[in-house]
């Protein structure tokens, strides 16, 4: 039998509390972009978090127009590749395509683009940039196909708890070599249904700064009455 092999750690005394992504995610296979293996994407757009966590990466997609400014500060503060929104739903057409060119040349890794995005937009932002286009996909009815076709390389899937049964139908009937990647679910159990289910990387959502904020609080407050 392998034995486990041992990781030594180093942390930083101002620097303990991070945010740390689930170590089942590591099971992962993980996807080969731009020549970094990424496993765990963060899902988030608050800048202190994306500073202190230890994910591979990050996926900045917010329910608001896109904005260069956003996407700038997130990509001057992480220190690992950012996957960036860059709409698709209300912002699509042309306005989407030159938003993910601006992207591309701030640094992005890549782009995600909304369920509702067309694949003529698709396949526009295909013929405009280099790094890839993350395509969301939200239920199996969805076009994945002619997204993929419209020049997706990547599927990102966010079923809610229909995640892990809408990336084993696409990985049966794509195979082994399509990228996805797949939102895990709140717990161990749902994140490793998901992983085998075929995703290849996970995105993460961290607990909101206000829920780390009153742990600290607590803390804080706990230690003063000793």
């Amino acid at each position: 039998m392998e034995k486990e092999k041992y990781i030594p750690e180093v942390k930083s005394q101002l620097r303990s509390r991070i945010i740390e992504a689930p170590q089942v995610i590591y099971k992962a296979s993980g996807i080969k972009i731009l020549g970094t293996r990424i496993k765990s994407l963060l899902f988030s757009t608050d800048v202190a978090i994306i500073k202190n966590t230890n994910a591979n990466s990050i996926i900045a997609v917010y329910p608001f127009t896109p904005q260069l400014s956003i996407t700038q500060a997130i990509l001057e503060v992480a220190p690992v590749p950012v996957f960036a929104g860059v709409g698709g739903g209300l912002t699509t057409g042309k306005r989407s395509v030159d938003i993910a060119l601006q992207a591309e040349l701030m640094g992005a890794y890549g782009v995600v683009v909304n369920a509702p995005t067309s694949n003529e937009v698709i396949s526009k932002m295909y013929n405009r940039i280099d790094i890839p286009i993350i395509a969301t996909v939200v239920t199996e009815r969805d076009d994945y196909k002619g997204k993929l076709d419209a020049g997706a390389r990547i599927l990102n899937i966010s079923g809610g708890p229909q995640t892990a049964e809408i990336v084993k139908r696409i990985r049966d009937e794509y195979g082994k070599e399509l990228p996805i990647i797949a939102t895990g679910g709140p717990t161990d159990e749902s994140i490793l249904k998901t992983i085998e289910a075929g995703a290849n990387a996970i995105t993460y959502t961290p607990p909101c700064t206000a829920d780390i904020f009153a742990g600290v609080m607590e803390k804080y407050r706990s230690d003063k009455t000793k």
